[in-house]
């Protein structure tokens, strides 16, 4: 049973910093999609970061590139999510989302085989 286990929210203030962060179970430099997305109350789920772990190609939406830094270890099998200067529209909760095998292509959640429970992120 694959397990993708977020951790590292809360509640912050506005323009405060949270770094989210999200255990696998693999070596992650092994060609894998690994994405962030989140989803607030009453909305769609949306991509927010999203990572090839093989050749470094990163991705996020113009909204977010001045704000969110997704980044990996691999040595501890991690992938984090930095969050600066955060807003109250980023309130929601997030997800770690991976599909072992492939190259980044899309923010289509359908892309991704695995998905963590997701940690609750505040901002006020």
């Amino acid at each position: 049973h694959v397990q993708l286990v977020e951790s590292g929210g809360g509640s912050v203030q506005t323009g405060e910093s949270l770094t989210l962060s999200c255990k696998t179970p693999w070596n992650i430099l092994r060609d894998t999609c690994m994405g962030w997305f989140r989803q607030a109350p009453g909305k769609e789920r949306e991509g927010v970061a999203r990572i090839s772990t093989y050749s470094g190609a990163v991705r996020y939406p113009d909204s977010l590139k001045d704000r969110f830094t997704i980044s990996l270890d691999n040595t501890e099998k991690m992938v984090y999510l930095q969050m600066n200067s955060l807003k109250f529209e980023d309130t929601a909760m997030y997800y770690c989302a991976a599909t072992p095998g492939r190259t980044c292509s899309t923010w289509d959640l359908s892309f991704f085989d695995y998905w963590g429970q997701g940690t609750q992120v505040t901002v006020s």
